[in-house]
């Protein structure tokens, strides 16, 4: 009787001791084929997995987060679906390409001119989303479209940015104008992505 207390004993110290790990991948030639297992470090206890789609290819991504959310966000100048799991090695699968079928919801996004241009929302995009910031001297402002999911997941990690609201009625997230380069707001993006 004492050996299979022992053992029980060991086999909770053994696994105990596991860590927990995701795989991880930077693909900008639409596939995550070369992917490798990565140990996540301490507070990292989620897999993530997204894919964008932009007007020069897709971009996939995968790694361990701390937090991470389930939906999809398109901005204009990109569409990307999230995908987050929180049991080792999850993300083995890449993130599904974003919907392109119109939901009839509408929002506003920017562009190097303005943030006056419609958006018509997909899939499973039911809020505007609405995000301004500085990076390094500049003021940035992004706008589009996001799924409640996005909306209701942690923000802290998001550095530079200073503010982020959602709201849920059509073009509900305003049209001002401002003036910024269009990589500026490419560079966000991938920014919000990269570090939410």
């Amino acid at each position: 009787m004492d050996l299979q207390i022992s053992v029980f004993l060991l086999f909770i110290l053994f696994t105990a001791g596991h860590s927990f790990s995701c795989y991880e991948c930077m693909s900008t030639t639409g596939s995550c084929a070369n992917q490798n297992l990565k140990t996540c470090p301490s507070g990292f206890s989620k897999c993530m997995s997204f894919t964008t789609v932009i007007q020069v290819g897709i971009v996939k991504f995968k790694d361990c987060a701390a937090d991470c959310a389930v939906g999809s966000m398109n901005i204009g100048t990109g569409n990307t679906s999230f995908v987050c799991c929180n049991t080792d090695q999850c993300n083995v699968q890449d993130a599904p390409v974003p919907s392109n079928v119109p939901n009839g919801k509408k929002c506003y996004s920017c562009d190097e001119k303005s943030c006056s241009n419609i958006l018509s929302c997909s899939g499973s995009e039911d809020r505007c989303l609405k995000a301004t910031g500085t990076f390094g001297d500049q003021s940035l402002a992004v706008k589009g479209c996001v799924s409640k999911s996005i909306c209701d997941a942690e923000t802290s990690l998001l550095r530079g940015v200073e503010r982020i609201s959602c709201c849920s009625g059509n073009l509900c997230n305003g049209a001002q104008s401002v003036t910024q380069s269009f990589l500026f707001l490419c560079c966000s993006l991938l920014s919000f992505i990269l570090l939410h």
